[in-house]
């Protein structure tokens, strides 16, 4: 049997060629991926537009429904939306009307789009999420900016295709005279690719167009000067860095942090009261109220029997400063949320980083600036790239449009000229028409006209015979040939070329430009963090990973009980500020905040019910303690390194891999080097350690100073011990005076040796050398610091 199923696609009589079945759907698929890039996910980077939204505008165009109407100066009259997208699917969008109507309401929504290519009359929606009224209730017509993508169509300045059934052709892109693709920006998802575009301003994009006509080598720094960053329909603020913003145009993706923008209103007695009045794109009135909702009156999350401690904490910070909330949005101010607080005397500050810091007033914006580009290839652009291809896209469309008015200047003149030659012999040519049967020809031999000369003077009226009319022609004829003059060296001359679309470019930003609606002003993300009392309190571990917290220090061991079959793991002294981290075999470290342990004397929660701990591994061990806590970190490889605790802090519940273990190695356990306190009132505390001694599994013991050791924030370290075959480090500590030893005797009995001083220095050796034999007749399992 073949290894490959295979098409047969001749008819048996032919019995002829197959084809592969992988080839088949591989090709298959791939027309279909490219039809959604290019048919309807993906905008041009020629006009800014997707193939729906063109025809519609197309459409629209063809309707009469122009801004200025078919005259230029009076405004057409708006028709029902439904008549639109009817003629939109009759003739080119043969797709569904939902579509096509949810496109022209994008267009029409200038709460998404920050130059609306549609002028809509009735319910186009709202930023809350509401939609659009049905389009037989809506009415559109062009907006007056739509000029700039459509008066010049009819002059030969982009090619046109047949239509899905052939029956009327349609514009491949739009003569656009101004850059839409950055202009309104787009959004839209595609087979494997995806697009996310921000808009910008038009007067910003308008100057860094003539800076590159002038200058094409502009440095990057002088573009992004003449272009500091999106600027979103919504207004808000743009809180990234000059650099941060630089770095997403330079590569053409990237993530900006934006915010909104609020003013505080001063009431009587002393009150006050916070209002937004702009939002960051994609965030609107209704969710930020349901976010407030959601931390004011927070639901039991599946699976749990109550509030957790996070959700009751959020709570209670937010209520502490938020007295309530109220949304006065209207037609005069498209946005208004009030905030009251909860008293006068609440610091305006607070108030504003519980807002930014929990609800979506300070969220994430991306760029993904992937468009069609003039090789019909969909490419993720850096900004530079998508203003050069247009530039050279209007160079093409000015050098196309003047090449067609060359061609009809030069027809008229051509025209003219055949006029002006007969009319000096009127009689002669009214005798000669009369008499011959064949005018034409007769015509062409006695003036020396051409064929269309001739035609047009058969055609040509008496009363444009006149004596008034060969003045009309001589000055109109001056006139045609200024302008073939002009035409010629837009056309020969480069020079010439760039300084029409400088001037045009300059024309169209002082008629449509406007101001800057997005601040760009750098500032620090909001991280507000639940207040927590720091106090003592001492984190008891059972065996099977139940944690819970004991206020205050000194406990007795022995007083802590435990579930039936289990008993205590260990015990941190620490505070309530501090952080417990849970170390897996594989290497990766969890943390868990202290002030978010149960408390009581029950038997507390298992430790995984607060973090995400990776499917396959197991937990090998614990440690509680400030940040800047250090700890000797060894892999049974032999490999370790000394970190800081505050390095281990992870994000998320899911932690991160900080210690890189091998197959088949496992995370020792971790060996802290901070000093211990004395044990007894009449006792001396012991200094921090100094030394490091690490043990084999074939009882080798190696010793040398902790200096030979690296802080570092992950990884894997340095070589600890050098290990015989089958050999595995079965533990390395940080000691001042003496390490225990544990292991297993004969019989599977507990042993367990001490090593003092002396005879850890004579275990003394460079660090990653074999160590010493200890002679111990029972296997080493553990090695402790003990002081």
């Amino acid at each position: 049997m073949s290894d490959h199923l295979t098409l047969d696609l001749a008819r048996p009589a032919e019995g002829g060629d197959s084809l592969d079945l992988g080839a088949y759907a591989q090709r298959a698929y791939l027309e279909y991926a490219l039809s959604v890039v290019k048919g309807r996910a993906l905008p041009d980077v020629a006009d800014g537009l997707k193939p729906v939204q063109r025809r519609i505008l197309y459409a629209m165009d063809r309707m009469g429904l122009s801004y200025g109407g078919s005259t230029g100066n009076t405004a057409a009259k708006p028709v029902k939306s439904a008549r639109v997208v009817g003629d939109v699917l009759g003739r080119f969008h043969p797709h569904g009307d939902q579509s096509a109507y949810d496109a022209l309401v994008r267009m029409a929504q200038d709460f998404n789009q920050r130059y609306p290519l549609v002028d809509g009359q009735g319910n186009f929606g709202s930023r809350d999420g509401d939609g659009a009224a049905a389009m037989r209730y809506t009415e559109a017509r062009l907006s007056k900016i739509t000029r700039l993508l459509l008066d010049e169509i009819d002059q030969g300045t982009v090619d046109f295709v047949p239509n899905y059934d052939g029956s009327t052709e349609e514009p491949q892109q739009l003569p656009a005279r101004l850059p839409f693709s950055l202009l309104n920006g787009a959004s839209g998802i595609a087979v494997g690719l995806a697009t996310e575009i921000p808009s910008h301003n038009l007067l910003e994009v308008a100057e860094a167009c003539v800076a590159l006509i002038r200058k094409p080598a502009l440095a990057d720094e002088e573009l992004f000067a003449l272009i500091p960053g999106p600027d979103y329909p919504g207004g808000g603020q743009i809180i990234s860095s000059s650099h941060d913003i630089a770095e997403a145009y330079r590569s053409g993706r990237g993530s900006l942090k934006v915010r909104a923008r609020w003013t505080i209103e001063e009431l009587a007695r002393g009150q006050w009261q916070l209002v937004v009045n702009e939002l960051p794109p994609g965030v609107s009135t209704q969710k930020v109220l349901e976010e407030i909702e959601d931390i004011t009156n927070p639901k039991v999350k599946t699976g749990k029997k109550a509030l957790t401690l996070e959700q009751n904490q959020l709570k209670a910070s937010m209520l502490a400063v938020l007295d309530g909330v109220r949304d006065e949005s209207s037609k005069d101010a498209p946005v208004r949320i009030v905030f009251e607080p909860k008293t006068g005397k609440v610091p305006q500050s607070e108030l504003v980083v519980a807002l930014l810091a929990h609800t979506s007033l300070e969220t994430s914006s991306s760029i993904n600036m992937t468009c069609i580009g003039l090789d019909g290839k969909p490419v993720q652009k850096p900004l530079r790239q998508m203003l050069e291809e247009w530039i050279d896209f209007r160079q093409a469309t000015i050098t196309r449009r003047s090449e067609y008015r060359l061609a009809k200047v030069l027809d008229r003149i051509h025209i003219l000229e055949g006029r002006q030659a007969v009319l000096l012999n009127i009689d002669e040519v009214i005798a000669l028409i009369r008499a011959s049967d064949e005018p034409k020809p007769a015509l062409m031999e006695r003036f020396n006209l051409s064929e269309r000369q001739a035609e047009d003077i058969l055609e040509i009226r008496l009363r444009q015979l006149a004596r008034l009319e060969a003045i009309k022609i001589e000055q109109e004829l001056a006139a045609l040939r200024d302008e073939q003059k002009g035409l010629e060296e837009i056309l020969q001359d480069s020079k010439a070329l760039r300084s029409l679309m400088v001037k045009e470019i300059k024309a169209d930003a002082k008629e449509f430009g406007d101001a800057r609606r997005t601040l760009i002003q750098a500032e620090k993300k909001v991280v507000a963090e639940v207040k927590v009392v720091d106090e003592p309190v001492t984190v008891v571990i059972s065996e099977k990973g139940w944690v819970r917290t004991r206020q205050g220090h000194g406990h007795e061991a022995a007083v802590f009980t435990f579930k039936s079959g289990d008993q205590l793991w260990g015990t941190f002294e620490c505070r309530t500020v501090d952080q417990l981290i849970v170390f897996g075999d594989n290497g990766r470290v969890y943390s868990v905040a202290v002030s978010s342990l149960p408390g009581g004397r029950g038997d507390g929660q298992p430790v995984t019910t607060m973090i995400d701990l990776e499917s396959g591994s197991q937990i090998t061990a614990y440690f509680a303690g400030s940040a800047d806590s250090q700890l000797l970190l060894a892999s049974s490889g032999g490999y370790g390194f000394v970190a800081k605790l505050e390095s281990m802090v992870a994000r998320n519940k899911a932690g991160k891999s900080f210690v890189t273990v091998q197959d088949g190695e496992t995370l020792c356990l971790p060996s802290n080097l901070a000093a211990i306190p004395a044990a007894t009132a009449d006792g001396v505390d012991t200094p921090a350690a100094t030394h490091v001694a690490c043990l084999s599994s074939d009882g080798h013991v190696l010793t040398y100073a902790l200096s030979e050791l690296k802080l570092m924030s992950g990884g894997r370290g340095l070589q600890l011990m050098k290990l015989e075959d089958k050999a595995s480090l079965v533990g390395a500590a940080a000691y001042t005076r003496s390490v225990r030893i544990t292991g297993n005797g004969r019989g599977g009995k507990d042993r367990e040796e001490t090593l003092e001083i002396r005879s850890l220095n004579n275990a003394a050796g460079k660090r990653g050398s074999k160590g010493k034999a200890a002679g111990w007749t029972f296997k080493p399992s553990g090695i402790f610091r003990v002081e």
